[in-house]
């Protein structure tokens, strides 16, 4: 059997959820998508209410993965607990709400196993080491497929662990850094994998954020809360296609989205 998953950039601002709401719905029926992964860290520009991961389900998210940003709005931690279509990063302590492994059905019957992990290079190193968690927790999974979004900085980072995990996981791609990359390939044992998603939300930014602030960010000038970029928008994502009874990723595909009205 072949399961098509589509796998989301994170989601930058309001207009990054409504983006989402307007094309998921559709891309996943012209593109036959049978589960599809958004990750929702920067819904608020930094951080995700409830709403909007209410939003971002509504609009088709089969699940929603998160990273650095979790808890920059707290609001969001009762909500980890009592809601299962939601992961935050398995590499944080168990002192934190929510969870970062989980196992999902499919309607083609597929259950397929999401795993969120978050990088330490360049990031917090207070994180625990998510390669041998990584392993810890696929190897007791009881799943057809399993995939990973890896919210990390570095690209070598993530590309060492997909390499790592190559041959025990289906798909790995990598978030965070809100640049689609040109790297698509499939490993020797059979893993998909990208460096990094790219990003949904304002196409007219740097990285999903006003330019002149962040212009003004690089000329020393003071501090100020970054908003999110008027203007069109944009889905970056990448349509991953599995074999289910071998495990292997058999093609990968971009798949971006312009709004040119905005």
């Amino acid at each position: 059997m072949t399961l098509h998953l589509l796998a989301v950039g994170d989601v930058v601002s309001p207009a990054g959820v409504e983006m989402l709401r307007r094309t998921l719905p559709e891309l996943k029926r012209r593109r036959g998508v049978d589960f599809a992964v958004v990750n929702g860290e920067n819904a608020d520009g930094v951080g995700i209410h409830p709403r909007q991961a209410d939003a971002i389900l509504e609009a088709g998210a089969d699940v929603i993965t998160l990273g650095n940003h979790t808890w920059n709005r707290l609001q969001i931690a009762k909500y980890l607990d009592s809601h299962d279509r939601i992961l935050r990063p398995a590499n944080y302590t168990d002192r934190v709400p929510g969870r970062g492994f989980a196992v999902f059905d499919t309607p083609s019957g597929a259950r397929v196993g999401v795993l969120n992990l978050i990088g330490r290079t360049c990031m917090d190193p207070n994180f625990d080491n998510p390669f041998p968690l990584a392993q810890r927790l696929l190897r007791s999974a009881d799943c057809d497929v399993a995939v990973v979004d890896f919210h990390a900085e570095a690209t070598s980072e993530k590309g060492a662990m997909a390499w790592y995990l190559d041959g025990k996981v289906s798909a790995l791609w990598g978030t965070h850094t809100h640049v689609p990359t040109a790297d698509l390939q499939i490993l020797p044992q059979g893993t998909g994998f990208v460096t990094d998603l790219g990003m949904t939300g304002p196409a007219q930014s740097v990285l999903g954020i006003r330019t002149d602030m962040a212009v003004n960010r690089f000329l020393g000038g003071l501090p100020a809360r970054y908003e999110a970029a008027p203007g069109p928008c944009k889905l970056e994502s990448v349509l991953f296609t599995i074999d289910t009874q071998t495990r292997r990723c058999v093609d990968l595909e971009r798949v971006d989205l312009f709004d040119e009205e905005g």
